[in-house]
C-alpha cells in the first residue's frame, strides 16, 4: 500500500509539474475581489509577458473544500472573471483568453492533510496558464486566429471528452459556441473536424463508444462536433469530419488525447 501511495503521489507531482501555471493568484476565504497586493501580482504578470509571443491564456478558478458544490462553482467562476476583468482593463487582448472556467472546490479529506490551513489557502486561487505561440509546433494553434492558412490545425484545450464517451461536456459546448460566432463572421473558412482517443491498446486503431458499442469512438466525437456546429447555423458544406483513432497523441497525458481538432482545408 505504501508503494502504491508513493507511486500515486509521484504521478500527481509530475502531472502538476507538466501543467504548472505561469502565475497563481490566491484569494481570501469566501472572497472573489482582490486586495491591492493581489492586484499588483496580476499587474506584474501583464508587464512581464511578451504578448506578441502569446497564442492564448487560460484562466481557471478554484475554491477550498468547504461549502456545497453549487456555491463553490459560482465563487470559482467569479474569481476567474475578476482576473479576466483586471487583465482586460489593463489592456490585455480579450480575444487571447480562450478558456475562462471555474472548477469549483478542490476536494480533500481533512483528516489526511498535515497542514489543513495552508492547503486550503493554496486551493483558494486562480491559475493563469499561458500558451506560447506555436508551442505545439509549426502550423498548430490554440484558437481560430486571423490569417490562418490551409493546412493549419486548431487544437482547443476545452473541447475534451470523458473516457469512452462522444457526448459534449458543458465546457465543450461553451467553446464551440464561441467558435460558431467566429465562423459566422468569416464564412470563407472550410475545415475538417478530426476526432482522437486515448488509452486504446496498440492492436486497435480506435476506441469503443460506450453508448453505441462501436469501435468508432474518434469518428463519433468528430461527428458530434460536426452536428453541434450545424445546429449553430454553420453550413455543413464548410465542414467534414473523420476519426483519427489513437494515431496522434499529444504527449500531454490521456485527458488531452480525448479531443477533436480542426484542420483548415480552404480559406
Amino acid at each position: 500500500m505504501k508503494i502504491c501511495r508513493l507511486l500515486f503521489l509521484f504521478f500527481i507531482y509530475n502531472l502538476s509539474a507538466q501543467q504548472k501555471p505561469i502565475e497563481t493568484i490566491y484569494f481570501e476565504f469566501d472572497k472573489y475581489d482582490l486586495t491591492p497586493q493581489q492586484t499588483e501580482v496580476v499587474t506584474k504578470f501583464i508587464k512581464s509577458i511578451d504578448t506578441t509571443k502569446v497564442e492564448s491564456v487560460q484562466i481557471y478558478g478554484y475554491c477550498d473544500d468547504r461549502g456545497n458544490d453549487d456555491y463553490n462553482f459560482r465563487l470559482s467562476n467569479n474569481r476567474a472573471n475578476t482576473i479576466q476583468n483586471l487583465l482586460v482593463s489593463a489592456g490585455f487582448n480579450q480575444s487571447k483568453i480562450v478558456i475562462l472556467e471555474g472548477k469549483g472546490r478542490v476536494v480533500l479529506k481533512p483528516d489526511t492533510v498535515e497542514n489543513l490551513h495552508e492547503t486550503r489557502t493554496k486551493n483558494r486561487r486562480v491559475d493563469l496558464i499561458v500558451v506560447k505561440r506555436n508551442s505545439f509546433g509549426k502550423g498548430i494553434y490554440t484558437s481560430f486566429k486571423d490569417n490562418l492558412k490551409v493546412g493549419d490545425k486548431i487544437y482547443l484545450d476545452n473541447i475534451l471528452f470523458d473516457i469512452g464517451c462522444s457526448k459534449l461536456t458543458p465546457a465543450s459546448k461553451k467553446e464551440l459556441d464561441k467558435i460558431a460566432v467566429k465562423l459566422q463572421t468569416d464564412k470563407k473558412i472550410q475545415f475538417e473536424i478530426r476526432g482522437h482517443v486515448c488509452c486504446t491498446p496498440e492492436i486497435y486503431s480506435d476506441g469503443i463508444d460506450k453508448d453505441t458499442k462501436e469501435r468508432r469512438l474518434s469518428w463519433n466525437r468528430a461527428k458530434t462536433v460536426f452536428n453541434y456546429l450545424s445546429t449553430k447555423k454553420v453550413s455543413k458544406n464548410r465542414m467534414s469530419y473523420q476519426g483519427c483513432g489513437n494515431k496522434y497523441p499529444l504527449g500531454r497525458g490521456d485527458d488531452f488525447d480525448r479531443r477533436v481538432e480542426f484542420l483548415i482545408t480552404k480559406i
